[in-house]
């Protein structure tokens, strides 16, 4: 497989993922339903996660733009209108989780309360009328937080996280697993909205702090992973201008060449041409230009390797902060696969069983290939509710769409494949079928090879720990046998035999099948 489909994974993630699952574990069950509210400069989020899994669900998630930090550089106060808006916000998040019973919530404040004079009075009127308390965090235990919330997708990844908010940027590096330096400045684009001699004084100013900031970080040429709601507006108007089918902005990788084309294409654009088709919204999008000059000097000054979009941020390195390191160290993939199968499988804990039938097939596999094939033999009948008619298509939209981290947009794909090929022959004419390029056409064919594996070996038994039979794959001699015990023959049905034939066909293989008496039976 081609390398942009390996992911920088935990240590040994690709050797024990059946292991003993840890979200039963006291310490990781604490973990479900962790409120934390963000209180940023353009934005006030609340998100309730549910945290037991390794990859966390969101089980409420709303905001609210109240750009608290609209004229701050001329005026030293919070926006008057943004300080109203953000109390009310903060107050219905409240009563939110007090009615969910998630209490209490963890709540802090980032550049605009910290540097605004009336920000201490902001957090004691948020004190009076919520009862919560705000911590107001500096610059650099900003820029930490955010790394870790990369590192809760993408464990063991190295590179340069930048985090931009509405009055402030920050930089920190990742380096296995740790966050390592950190540093802050005044690059937001609330600030620069008012800078004067515009365009190219903010183009000045943003060339003078970034190398500021380098001298600082120093050499930085792995990956940039962007973190906030400017980027991710650049990222969703990077993939329009591209025609990109798979709209999902986590671990979405653009190129800094792309990025420089992406700049030029949003200055000469109709903006609110471009907003609406973008589906950006209004507040948001009046940054985006501002953003998207910073971002060019950016990527200028430090010339990463290639670029990556992270959903996760501030708010889920607060969950990371809270998580136990036993829980940190998993694959954050396989963790949560193992976690749907144990709540939405007919049979928790067969996963384990189909991956051991069907590994023969996939034995000289890569590593990034053969931790796909253990994600998806643990999803493979979490989908079983859907209608049949539908079920493939769930399993695929399911699958590129899902909150998952350790997950780039090509495994996406393939995963999603494989599962559609667990309940259907044949992937054309799917509403899919723009998506199935962004895999190599030797990809697709191993993703249904993986699929018609799950397909047959589901049909043979469903009880865990049951060992009825094996396959024998000699891929030089192109030829398939399947050794099944003499007790398992009346399971190898027609049915049964119709998808063998089927998965043989995939491999370009000879069949040959054989039964045998089990061994208590010699």
């Amino acid at each position: 497989m081609s390398a942009d489909i390996i992911p920088d994974l935990p240590a040994g993630a690709a050797n024990n993922p059946f292991g003993r699952p840890l979200f039963n574990d006291p310490s990781v069950r604490k973990l479900a339903r962790v409120g934390v509210v963000d209180i940023g400069s353009n934005s006030v989020r609340m998100v309730i996660f549910d945290g037991a899994a390794r990859s966390p669900a969101y089980f409420y998630n709303e905001k609210v733009m109240c750009a608290l930090g609209a004229g701050i550089s001329d005026t030293g106060r919070l926006n008057p209108e943004g300080r109203v808006r953000a109390l009310a916000a903060v107050a219905r998040f409240e009563a939110i989780a007090q009615s969910l019973g998630i209490s209490p919530l963890t709540a802090v404040a980032t550049a605009a309360v910290r540097d605004a004079s009336d920000g201490p009075d902001f957090c004691a009127d948020v004190l009076l009328e919520t009862g919560l308390t705000v911590h107001v965090i500096d610059g650099p235990e900003e820029a930490r937080l955010s790394a870790q919330g990369v590192l809760l997708g993408w464990p063991g990844s190295y590179g340069l996280v930048c985090d931009i908010g509405g009055a402030s940027m920050e930089l920190a590096e990742i380096r296995d697993g740790h966050v390592g330096k950190c540093v802050t400045s005044s690059l937001g684009p609330l600030k620069l909205q008012s800078m004067k001699g515009g365009a190219k004084a903010r183009k000045a100013c943003a060339k003078e702090v970034i190398t500021d900031l380098q001298d600082q970080m120093g050499e930085q040429k792995d990956r940039l992973f962007l973190v906030g709601g400017s980027w991710r507006a650049i990222a969703r108007i990077d993939m329009h201008r591209r025609g990109y089918p798979l709209h999902v902005l986590h671990e979405y990788r653009m190129t800094p060449k792309s990025v420089r084309e992406t700049v030029k294409y949003i200055a000469k654009s109709d903006i609110e041409e471009l907003r609406s088709a973008c589906g950006i919204s209004s507040a948001r999008m009046v940054l985006v230009p501002i953003a998207s000059e910073v971002l060019k000097v950016l990527i200028n000054r430090f010339k990463p390797k290639d670029i990556a979009i992270s959903s996760y941020g501030i708010r889920e390195g607060m969950l990371y902060e809270q998580m136990p390191q036993k829980l940190r160290d998993r694959d954050p993939l396989i963790e949560s696969a193992r976690f749907s199968e144990s709540k939405d499988a007919r049979t928790p804990g067969f996963g384990k069983t189909l991956y051991d039938f069907i590994m023969p097939l996939f034995k000289s596999a890569p590593p990034a290939t053969k931790r796909l094939v253990k994600a998806a033999s643990l999803l493979h009948d979490v989908s079983w509710r859907a209608h049949p008619d539908f079920r493939a298509e769930v399993c695929f939209d399911n699958s590129t769409r899902a909150n998952l981290g350790g997950l780039s947009h090509s495994e996406r794909i393939f995963l999603g494949l494989a599962l559609m090929h667990r309940y259907r022959n044949k992937r054309e004419g799917t509403r899919f079928d723009d998506l199935f390029d962004l895999l190599a056409p030797e990809q697709q064919i191993q993703a249904e090879i993986l699929g018609k594996a799950m397909r047959f070996g589901a049909m043979l038994w469903m009880e865990k720990d049951a060992q009825f039979g094996e396959f024998r794959w000699f891929p030089k001699k192109k030829i398939l046998e399947l050794r099944l015990h003499a007790s398992a023959k009346p399971l190898f049905s027609e049915v049964a035999e119709a998808r063998l034939k089927s998965l043989a066909r995939s491999l370009s293989a000879d069949l040959k099948i054989k039964f045998t008496k089990p061994s208590t039976e010699a």
